[in-house]
């Protein structure tokens, strides 16, 4: 009698949960309790399927948002005639890599005086590369379009004398998220200069971005890659923290390398430059589909280099 007096007790708890605000926990108890009122044997606790229901919703939810994502790439990639659909980048790394100075690209006194690291490469396994384009010749509509569509980031380094006959054309490109970064006013060679006219060459271009895009850059290009101390020293005057080089060219018809393996790497920085029919034989849009034909054939993405500094 005392176990039916038991059972009658669980039931009517039961009862009483149920008409209750927290039912998970009533099956809960009813699972844990009254089902191991004989035997001892305790069962999975029915309560724990409800408790599954919100996270199993929200993966369902993630899941279809990553199919859709990848349907859009799929169909941006056939728009533009790319043989795969490009791959998406990984989250940025949440502790920056340290940045320095490429071995045999130091400047006297580099480290003393605490001048902008040269690279070529950005630490990082992720199997990433960097798009760089220099210059600002090109003024391409269906680029801009071409790399909204697809989404692939890059970062500009520009010179004035060429940016100045459509500065809205980079006002377009920085509203989709692309920093603009100092290629000199007039693109000389540097080295070839005092240290006062390249200040003059470095500093002027800081002050036309800043002017004309509200920023001030932190990332400087030599024209050429040529550089020396009061290259470097002319850029850190003028807020310059990093002035990345490149480790590959990319042209429309054919890629340079600086290595001697003449292969791609995680966290290569790749040059290109806006350039079009009167320079290459193709468009930037060809150029393009040339790198991302590339790097996805080999399992790369393209990331943000400023997401990694």
């Amino acid at each position: 009698m005392r176990a039916v007096r038991k059972n009658d007790k669980c039931r009517a708890s039961t009862v009483l949960r149920v008409h209750g605000t927290v039912l998970v926990l009533a099956v809960a108890t009813l699972a844990s309790g009254c089902a191991q009122g004989d035997s001892g044997e305790v069962r999975p606790a029915s309560g724990q399927q409800p408790l599954q229901a919100p996270p199993a919703r929200a993966l369902q939810r993630y899941a279809a948002q990553l199919r859709a994502e990848h349907a859009a790439r799929v169909a941006a990639a056939k728009r533009w005639g790319l043989a795969k659909a490009p791959l998406p980048a990984p989250p940025p790394p949440a502790k920056k890599p340290v940045i320095r100075t490429r071995k045999g690209f130091e400047v006297d006194d580099h480290r003393e005086l605490g001048l902008p690291p040269v690279f070529t490469t950005v630490p990082t396994r992720q199997k990433v590369v960097f798009l760089t384009i220099d210059d600002g010749a090109e003024k391409d509509r269906a680029f801009l379009r071409m790399m909204s569509d697809l989404k692939i980031p890059y970062t500009a380094f520009l010179s004035d004398y060429l940016i100045k006959e459509d500065y809205g054309y980079f006002k377009r490109m920085q509203a989709r998220g692309v920093v603009l970064n100092n290629h000199t006013l007039h693109h000389p060679y540097l080295r070839g200069l005092s240290y006062a006219r390249q200040k003059a060459e470095i500093c002027g271009m800081q002050d036309v971005i800043e002017k004309r895009y509200g920023t001030r850059p932190v990332l400087f290009r030599p024209p050429f890659g040529s550089y020396n101390q009061d290259t470097l020293r002319a850029a850190k005057s003028c807020g310059v923290k990093y002035a990345p080089l490149w480790d590959q060219e990319v042209f429309v018809d054919r890629w340079e390398y600086r290595e001697w393996d003449r292969d791609i790497h995680p966290g290569d920085i790749v040059l290109t430059h806006f350039r079009g029919r009167t320079h290459w034989k193709g468009t930037m849009p060809d150029m393009i589909r040339r790198f991302m034909n590339k790097i996805t054939a080999k399992g790369y993405a393209v990331a943000r280099l400023e997401d990694y500094l």
